[in-house]
């Protein structure tokens, strides 16, 4: 809404005005008001949460082998990431831009969803929560949304990296004058980076293009749903969630800035997508709300983000992703999310496996992956067998925590290194 107001006070020459028109001066200006909102604004909002008594009965159950004590503390703190995204983007960005449409409906979609399922857990002292269909449903639901409005939009288009090779020159890349609607994602690792999903189904002829948006839209839907999950489980030590997201975020915003900008993203060879500008102001907002919430949410946690937190920022990071051609490269910057889930999948699949044959089995202490690390053999159910015991000492939360982080900060850079190793 200011981005509208001060536009109109440039054509006035208001002096000043044309700040708002600078993509960094938005986007610095977006972070610091998110970090103020969630920062501010959250001590209040977990005051009221306190007072109404709003806590998890899940985690109040939980017992802390350091002897931290746990209960009561305020669940739902999601509410004030979402809040602390929504404000600077109304406030900062294009809202007739299609890319940030579609991350505000992202935000708000997923964070209903999370809303639901904690309201379930904490007022109806259900510890299910929403079932796990309609989560399913709502995954596939905004997938199916954001998957079409990229195929059916006009404004969705890119401008393909083309290279130029002279005689006894360095070869150039530069840019078609053409925008054009294209199913190419960018490949980690390879020299010609980008991947067209119609080559995968040209055995289809002349209908290849069209299936190649079909087979786009289901790897949207994959992707929302396995990222969101994956945040999901993330979150479940103090500060783990945020932090790792964080740290995506940050990396997800250089990859959306070099690729709205035409010279930086000739440079590194990689498709510019006109008017994924707005997205930095978007990712910036993301950014600075999660570094406030951090402030509440670092050990010992005095608030935690509940679904209404997880969700939402797993599926922001998928969507994002998606939007700027990079859902390639998420199994290496989301590796832990990726981890958490695979921990999880295997978890059950080997349990199953030793039921059949009568036998109570494990290949992990516990999960997701994080629990494991802080559990210790004593705590496991008589007449059970752990594949994986080690290590065999406890680690504290907060430094399980903080090595997550270091572990993310190293696939971060690794993701942003494949623009320019192949």
């Amino acid at each position: 809404m200011l981005y509208y107001l001060f536009e109109w006070l440039n054509k006035l020459n208001v002096p000043g005005a044309g700040m708002f028109s600078y993509t960094s001066f938005r986007a610095l200006m977006a972070v610091i008001l998110a970090l103020l909102i969630s920062s501010i604004w959250g001590d209040r909002f977990i005051e009221l949460l306190k007072r109404k008594q709003i806590t998890e009965t899940q985690r109040d159950a939980k017992v802390d082998p350091f002897g931290v004590q746990k209960v009561g503390v305020p669940s739902m703190g999601g509410v004030i990431i979402i809040v602390a995204i929504l404000i600077p983007c109304l406030l900062l960005g294009k809202l007739h831009n299609t890319y940030m449409i579609l991350m505000l409906i992202t935000t708000i979609w997923l964070g209903s969803l999370g809303f639901a399922d904690d309201y379930i857990k904490i007022f109806k002292k259900d510890k299910e929560g929403l079932h796990g269909k309609f989560k399913i449903i709502g995954q596939v639901g905004l997938g199916l949304i954001v998957g079409l409005t990229l195929y059916l939009s006009p404004d969705v288009v890119i401008r393909e990296n083309i290279e130029v090779h002279k005689p006894g020159q360095e070869m150039e890349v530069v840019h078609g004058s053409n925008d054009i609607k294209s199913t190419k994602t960018t490949i980690p690792f390879f020299k010609s980076n980008n991947l067209d999903y119609a080559d995968l189904v040209g055995f289809m002829g002349k209908h290849a293009q069209t299936a190649g948006w079909i087979l786009f839209v289901i790897i949207t839907i994959f992707v929302v749903t396995a990222v969101s999950n994956g945040a999901n489980l993330n979150d479940g030590m103090d500060g783990m969630a945020a932090g790792n997201s964080a740290i995506i975020g940050v990396t997800l915003g250089i990859l959306a800035y070099v690729s709205s900008h035409i010279e930086f993203a000739s440079y590194l060879n990689i498709m510019y997508i006109p008017g994924s500008e707005e997205l930095v102001i978007f990712i910036c907002a993301f950014i600075g709300s999660l570094i406030g919430f951090l402030w509440y949410n670092a050990y010992p946690a005095q608030v935690f983000m509940g679904d209404t937190g997880s969700l939402t920022i797993g599926g922001i990071i998928a969507v994002f992703a998606i939007i700027i051609h990079k859902e390639l490269l998420i199994p290496i910057l989301c590796g832990v999310f990726l981890v958490e889930n695979l921990s999880v999948i295997l978890q059950r699949f080997y349990y199953k496996m030793g039921k059949r044959k009568g036998v109570k089995q494990r290949l992990f202490k516990r999960t997701p992956i994080h629990d494991h690390f802080r559990t210790s053999m004593s705590l496991i159910e008589t007449g059970c067998s752990v594949k994986f015991t080690k290590p065999d000492r406890l680690f504290h939360e907060a430094k399980i925590t903080v090595r997550f982080w270091i572990v993310t900060i190293v696939l971060a850079a690794i993701t942003i290194i494949t623009l320019k190793i192949r």
